[in-house]
């Protein structure tokens, strides 16, 4: 007997009648044949009882069908008789996708509402959208994140629009396309020392750039990002994922890279991202990401300089001689520690000592959201 699907839901017992009917069985004689009681049989025609797997294999064997031909029967069956679930379900879930919701919630950049709708427009509220279909909206950000993805996940563009609208409470002077070639110096006067990184955030306003502290959402694996506001002025949003003064510097300058080159400054389509930039094909993230290395590299250290150390000392790097080296050209040695393990001229384990953490000391003085701070922006 070929299976099918019924245009309407049945109880299964109406199929089982069928089949004694067409036999001519009695439901005494389909509970002899499949050795259970009439009882049993009695119940699954009623309706009182299910159809378990069991039973489905034993009516299969009888009747010539298929197993899961009863099992459909009896799944049908029974979610004909559950009532249509909430709407809010399906709404939430949608909301869920697009957004790290308890994440958010957990953090404080949204409250936490009871139903489905209040979620929705707190959601909306903080992407500055009027619908979800807007999510995400058009951003302007070049940023630097570990992976290979060829979108923007939900976890990297909300931490990049909660970034932006940090921004608004840091006050920042006007930004010059000769803001940051005139700025540095000053930056480069605070690399020696690690607690002279306190005094990043406010001779990055004086060069007109605003400067925050995020801590990464879970799962979003980004160390940084330039962004450019509205008015077009930039900002720069760290993570410090890895709490090391090398990682430190070497992303901030790297995001400064992106805005002394203007990297983003156009408008983009809903925050296209491939792999650590937003907005751009990989070939053009391959160049852009390679520039603002190179470019974050000699802000740190003089290149040709770094090159003459290695040549006059590789294979072995003494901690002497880095701190002597780092001495020379005015930074903290653990900078140049990180220039070595990028070159891999040393392995990462190497001198891990040397690789101080700085961000409570940069949190002292810059609008930090996270590791106990907690900024509420709902």
């Amino acid at each position: 007997m070929p299976d099918y699907i019924p245009a309407e839901v049945f109880p299964p017992g109406e199929f089982i009648r069928d089949e004694l009917e067409a036999r001519g069985w009695t439901q005494a004689d389909l509970a002899s044949i499949i050795g259970q009681p009439p009882s049993l049989i009695s119940n699954i025609v009623s309706g009182a009882r299910g159809i378990s797997p069991d039973i489905a294999n034993a009516l299969a064997e009888a009747f010539g069908t298929s197993p899961d031909y009863w099992l459909r029967h009896e799944i049908a069956f029974r979610l004909s008789l559950v009532e249509n679930p909430p709407k809010h379900i399906q709404q939430r879930a949608r909301l869920y996708e697009l957004a790290p919701v308890r994440e958010m919630q957990k953090r404080q950049w949204i409250p936490a509402p009871s139903t489905a709708e209040e979620l929705e427009a707190a959601l909306m509220r903080f992407y500055g959208t009027e619908t979800p279909d807007q999510v995400p909206s058009a951003i302007r950000v070049a940023a630097r994140a570990t992976g290979a993805a060829t979108v923007l996940t939900p976890s990297q563009y909300t931490w990049c629009r909660q970034a932006i609208r940090l921004a608004s409470a840091i006050r920042a002077a006007s930004y010059t396309r000769t803001s940051i070639s005139e700025g540095l110096p000053l930056l480069r006067g605070l690399m020696a020392e690690p607690e002279e990184a306190r005094k990043v955030p406010r001779v990055l306003a004086s060069m007109g750039i605003r400067f925050l502290l995020i801590e990464p959402l879970k799962g979003s694996r980004i160390d940084g990002a330039a962004l450019w506001l509205p008015d077009g002025s930039p900002l720069v949003a760290l993570s410090t994922r890895f709490n090391r003064i090398d990682s430190f510097w070497f992303t901030l300058c790297h995001e400064l890279a992106h805005i002394e080159s203007e990297d983003q400054q156009g408008s983009l389509d809903k925050g296209a991202l491939d792999t650590d930039l937003i907005g751009a094909s990989e070939a053009v993230v391959e160049e852009v990401e390679q520039r603002a290395d190179l470019r974050a590299s000699e802000m740190l250290v003089p290149q040709a300089q770094l090159q003459s150390f290695i040549l006059r000392k590789q294979p072995y790097f003494s901690k002497e001689a880095i701190v002597q080296f780092a001495h020379k050209v005015g930074v903290h040695p653990g900078i140049v520690v990180g220039q070595l393990q990028y070159r891999r001229c040393i392995g990462y384990h190497a001198n891990r000592e040397m690789l101080v953490g700085v961000r409570d000391i940069v949190a002292r003085e810059a609008v930090t959201d996270g590791w106990g701070h907690v900024i509420t922006t709902f």
